[in-house]
């Protein structure tokens, strides 16, 4: 949501208004539906001019994302949304920027200019899709397929350990990292909010299915009862607990270790309580996976830091009050130069 308060007042905008006239081009069924409708759908209520939000993505299905939106877009090239972006930001701090990208795009070949958005601390909003596949190439193994995972470019199996997008996050610094469900549209809707008002870089991971190359790979987050038993909702400052009423179960804290427990069987202060201010359990948390643990959704880790254009805006103030305002020209035939005869 808008932070500059000089900025003129956003009109009262509708879901429509972001509906651009594009055929939306993804295959019946894709969890991709309902993740840009739900963006769609919430921002209005960021009070943002359409004319100040820019959606650039990089390729994969998730990157048609800008096509569908009516607002400005870039779509680049493979891996270097975040690079673009955050150029963009640098020369144009004014703008809302989101990037869309998917687990390949964004974490095989864009692993790198993921690295370095998020350590920097760029304000933009990330998110990454999620399917555990390669779908625009028609169903290779990505960096967040499971291990085994029988594909048409692993046929004996991956024999790569998968990527934790959240842990990813977490360990090189992100300052918001969410997860959320493609059908979970309530609480996509919120942690999405919640992660464009943030200051700094928002990586929201959020969980989609791909119908025809990777169908339910999220299946345990699908199901309502397996909802219950699989999925552990974190909220600031409440225990973390799921499970179903009659078989309630929580997370303990053995050290740096989580723990399993049935509900009633610990006290209610030996339950772990979710701190998001507190990084370092945030990226416990985030490497819980499943059947041994549930999948935790929802905001697990929200800090405080520096803004990199807002540094190198400092720098540059700094630099013309010393030096004065510069001279590209007399830059460009200073220090050492050679006369070609």
């Amino acid at each position: 949501m808008s932070t500059d308060t000089n900025a003129p007042q956003a009109p009262r905008y509708t879901k429509k208004d972001f509906e651009s006239d594009q055929d939306v081009r993804w295959c019946p069924g894709c969890g991709d539906y309902a993740i840009l409708s739900t963006i769609q759908k919430m921002m209005p209520d960021l009070g943002v001019p359409r004319e100040d939000i820019v959606f650039v993505s990089g390729i994969g299905c998730s990157s048609r994302f800008p096509y569908y939106m009516n607002t400005y877009g870039f779509h680049t090239i493979h891996g270097r949304a975040p690079a673009i972006a955050t150029g963009l930001r640098l020369a144009r701090p004014d703008l809302k920027v989101f990037v869309v990208t998917g687990d390949g795009d964004g974490l095989s070949i864009g692993g790198n200019h993921m690295l370095h958005i998020l350590r920097r601390n760029v304000n933009v909003t990330i998110l990454l899709f999620n399917n555990r596949i390669y779908g625009l190439t028609k169903g290779q193994y990505s960096p967040t397929s499971e291990l085994g995972k029988v594909t048409k470019s692993t046929p004996l199996g991956s024999a790569d350990r998968p990527i934790n997008p959240c842990a990813f996050a977490l360990g090189v610094g992100a300052t918001f990292v969410a997860r959320t469900v493609d059908r979970n549209i309530a609480h996509m809707e919120e942690t999405l909010k919640r992660a464009a008002a943030h200051r700094g870089t928002a990586f929201v991971e959020i969980l989609q299915n791909c119908n025809i190359y990777n169908d339910m790979a999220w299946g345990i987050l699908y199901d309502r009862e397996s909802k219950a038993e699989h999925e552990l909702r974190v909220e600031h400052g409440k225990p973390l607990l799921f499970g179903t009423a009659a078989a309630r179960k929580g997370l303990v804290l053995d050290g740096v270790r989580a723990r399993v427990v049935t509900a009633s069987d610990v006290p209610v202060e030996r339950l772990w309580v979710h701190d998001q201010t507190d990084t370092a359990s945030a990226l416990v948390l985030a490497s819980l996976v499943s059947p041994q643990f549930p999948v935790p959704v929802g905001v697990l880790a929200k800090v405080e830091a520096p803004i990199y254009e807002d540094l190198i805006a400092d720098q540059e103030k700094r630099a013309i009050s010393e030096r004065g305002p510069g001279d590209i020209a007399r830059l460009l035939t200073s220090g050492d130069t050679w006369t070609i005869r």
